[in-house]
């Protein structure tokens, strides 16, 4: 993913995930994150990251709806390997939701946008097989 360090949005969130084992302090940070956003980039960021510490599903879901409607509306290249994360995140959600097609079609737009990827990028490798294993869980559901 786009890391800029001089960004403190992007600054919040790298120290919400070192210490993500500790789900309360991890929240903190992201949320300060969120209260801190300044462009769209920020926000499906910063979205993306306080989804991970959600009470409920539905919690979850929202917030990762949220991060994928602020990345959609990025005009840079930023976005590039944002989406395939937030895809897998957002396709996710919807399957414990029971919203399979919506599950499916956000798969299936992850793969297209983690393989605009490099191949050998650690990170789309990672996203590449949540997206796989994405895929299996839904073809098994139907």
């Amino acid at each position: 993913m786009f890391f800029d360090p001089d960004n403190p949005v992007m600054r919040l969130c790298a120290a919400g995930m070192q210490v993500d084992g500790e789900p309360a302090k991890a929240l903190a940070l992201f949320e300060q994150a969120w209260a801190g956003r300044r462009d769209d980039f920020d926000a499906s960021v910063a979205a993306h990251f306080v989804a991970r510490h959600q009470a409920t599903a539905d919690a979850t879901l929202a917030w990762n709806e949220r991060a994928l409607q602020h990345a959609d509306a990025i005009t840079d290249a930023r976005v590039t390997s944002l989406l395939p994360s937030l895809c897998l995140n957002l396709g996710e959600s919807y399957r414990i939701a029971a919203r399979f097609d919506e599950a499916e079609q956000l798969a299936h737009r992850g793969v297209r946008t983690v393989n605009a990827l490099p191949s050998d990028d650690a990170y789309a490798q990672f996203v590449r097989l949540g997206l796989d294993r994405l895929l299996e869980r839904l073809a098994a559901s139907r």
